[in-house]
């Protein structure tokens, strides 16, 4: 793990920090921020196009080298064999995680798509994150939060 250049390389026994290097060590590596995002609202998608899933947070990093940890679960149900759901996340318009959901033996498959990244929006300004689904083929339907299941997103702000 990177340590702030100012501090030592390493410390011996008896050395003691000073104020100095208190305060170094206090700006490194922490969570400055979270955010949360969350919806029980059923969204049903028969096609092959994006649909947004209505999962969204919007952070505004305070540092532009900071970093965001973002974590997302969404609930899906496809209803139809064969189904293959596609769950992206996007920083604002841009799609920078994917996540696959695929059952090809069963009708009803209730799953839970996961995504965890760690990004780097190198801005201060706000910044938007959502996810959207879609089917692998448009004689499919599926839906996300069916019967009010959770689905939420989690924003956290990391100083670099």
């Amino acid at each position: 793990m990177p340590t702030p250049t100012a501090l030592p390389s390493s410390f011996t026994s008896g050395d003691v920090l000073t104020a100095a290097n208190m305060n170094l060590l206090r700006g490194a590596f922490r969570i400055l921020q979270v955010v949360y995002g969350s919806t029980t609202a059923q969204i049903e998608n028969a096609t092959t196009s994006y649909v947004d899933t209505g999962v969204t947070a919007t952070i505004t990093p305070t540092l532009s080298s900071s970093k965001v940890l973002i974590l997302t679960n969404t609930a899906i149900y496809a209803a139809d064999s064969g189904s293959t759901v596609f769950v992206r996340l996007l920083r604002t318009s841009t799609e920078i995680a994917l996540s696959i959901q695929n059952d090809d033996t069963s009708a009803n498959m209730h799953q839970t798509s996961s995504i965890l990244i760690l990004d780097s929006p190198a801005t201060t300004s706000a910044t938007t994150y959502k996810t959207q689904f879609k089917n692998n083929l448009s004689s499919k339907t599926s839906f996300v939060s069916n019967s009010s299941a959770l689905s939420s997103i989690v924003l956290m702000e990391v100083s670099a």
